[in-house]
């Protein structure tokens, strides 16, 4: 996993725990868009055997996970939330540069530390959840969390040259710690 360069604030725990429906939400929302995010991939670059085919692993998990959170939404009588922009993500995204390659690079790139950020968040949920079972579950996203995240990067080495990867990488995420020390704290992945 990536070796991220700040560490989330107690703050952030608190704030889930103190509105875990609310968490629920975002999370449940989160999950389909990494969903969409690995399908857009695979329209953007079909001609890349190896991204096509992690792809549609990743689509297929993070929608079995989306489909998980529901559940557990629908068993707490809530519905889904309209989804919002998330800042985070959002973000992270206007760090992409333009041009063919610095764009796809970038992409994934983003993808990867979204996902490590994803595990760092989703182990602390897990750790601090009193339910046996629902921290389970959150152990387990945070290691799928953590497989897309090697994915991710592993494609970025895969199709460009290490020191490529390692040069722009050691930007983003230095970039991804100023946002995440801007973020406002709530009950909410990102």
């Amino acid at each position: 996993m990536l070796d991220l360069r700040s560490a989330t604030p107690a703050t952030w725990l608190d704030a889930v725990l103190a509105d875990f429906d609310a968490f629920l939400l975002d999370h449940a929302a989160a999950e389909r868009k990494a969903s969409a995010v690995a399908l857009s991939l695979i329209s953007h670059y079909p001609d890349r055997a190896e991204l096509v085919a992690a792809m549609m692993d990743i689509a297929r998990e993070e929608l079995e996970h989306f489909y998980q959170v529901y559940k557990r939404l629908d068993a707490r009588g809530l519905i889904l939330a309209r989804d919002d922009k998330d800042p985070y993500v959002g973000a992270l995204r206007a760090r992409i540069r333009r041009g063919a390659d610095a764009y796809f690079l970038d992409r994934l790139l983003v993808a990867g530390i979204v996902e490590a950020r994803g595990c760092e968040r989703f182990g602390l949920v897990a750790s601090a959840l009193e339910d046996e079972a629902l921290a389970a579950f959150y152990r387990a996203i945070a290691e799928s969390e953590a497989r897309h995240d090697e994915v991710f990067i592993g494609l970025a080495h895969e199709y460009f040259p290490k020191d490529e990867v390692d040069a722009r990488l050691d930007v983003l995420l230095d970039e991804e710690a100023e946002i995440v020390a801007g973020l406002e704290i709530r009950a909410a992945l990102h």
